[in-house]
């Protein structure tokens, strides 16, 4: 019995043990100003790049207290393209925690009816028309989000289905890991996106990693984000734009979701 809840201990933790309160300018010390600014507004900030290196928040030595493996997720793929985000929610120090985090994050059916614009339209319109969590990549079974969980796994992977505006049904994993000070997050596709029925991104050639940290100005929230397509799908549709609102969205519902659940001053 001592011996089952000490793994129980082990896999479930509220924070890292001994972990600091981090300012954002010592994780991100040679970020430009233009930049750092844009990160502290409300949209905060979104670049995209054909190439690693145009990469404006992870090149260079601008992310120096950024975990290398965080980008490298997307990074070791090769990509066609790139799209980078970087915002922070104002929040009193110790505030928000990572059970905080963990909890947005499961509130998977949250992402039902979020709105983005659409030009086509002209309008806002939900982007997910749908979202569920499925028993597991070969169960298409729905399965309800958890309660609220007071301490966060080690590592945890969940199957999501949402019933994109564009791309219809479309099924993604997401591999959550918490490390030194924050929980990464990524999330890939296990099946193929399609467009009128034609394949747009194959299945795992879409990676998005998503890192969040407790700050000291509040929760710091990172997105590096690539795909691969074919020359004639990029001809078609702009996927770095696609993508871009896609990778909007979902920050913008796990933000929401930190504000709601962490505790105000």
């Amino acid at each position: 019995m001592l011996k089952k809840l000490l793994c129980v201990f082990v896999s479930c933790v509220s924070l890292p043990l001994f972990a600091e309160i981090r300012s954002f300018d010592a994780i991100f010390p040679g970020l430009p100003a233009g930049i750092r600014e844009t990160v502290f507004s409300d949209a905060g900030y979104f670049g995209s790049s054909v190439d690693a290196s145009g990469l404006s928040v992870t090149g260079g030595a601008a992310a120096a207290g950024l975990d290398p493996r965080i980008s490298a997720a997307v990074l070791d793929k090769k990509p066609a393209f790139f799209i980078e985000s970087l915002l922070v929610i104002p929040q009193t120090p110790d505030t928000v925690t990572l059970p905080d985090i963990y909890n947005a994050l499961g509130n998977v059916r949250k992402l039902k009816g979020r709105l983005y614009f659409s030009e086509t339209r002209g309008k806002q319109i939900p982007l997910f028309e749908d979202a569920t969590r499925l028993e597991s990549a070969k169960k298409n079974t729905p399965v309800p989000d958890p309660r609220p969980a007071s301490a966060v796994p080690r590592t945890e992977t969940v199957f999501i289905r949402l019933r994109d505006v564009n791309f219809g049904n479309s099924y993604y994993r997401g591999d959550m890991t918490v490390d030194n000070y924050g929980i990464r997050y990524l999330l890939s596709n296990y099946k193929n996106l399609t467009y009128l029925f034609v394949p747009v991104i194959r299945e795992e050639q879409f990676t998005a990693q998503l890192y969040f940290e407790p700050i000291a100005e509040g929760v710091l929230i990172y997105g590096l984000a690539g795909a691969d397509v074919s020359d004639f799908v990029a001809s078609k549709i702009d996927i770095p734009s696609a993508i871009s609102k896609r990778l909007a969205v979902i920050i913008s519902w796990v933000a929401e979701g930190i504000g709601k659940t962490g505790r105000q001053p």
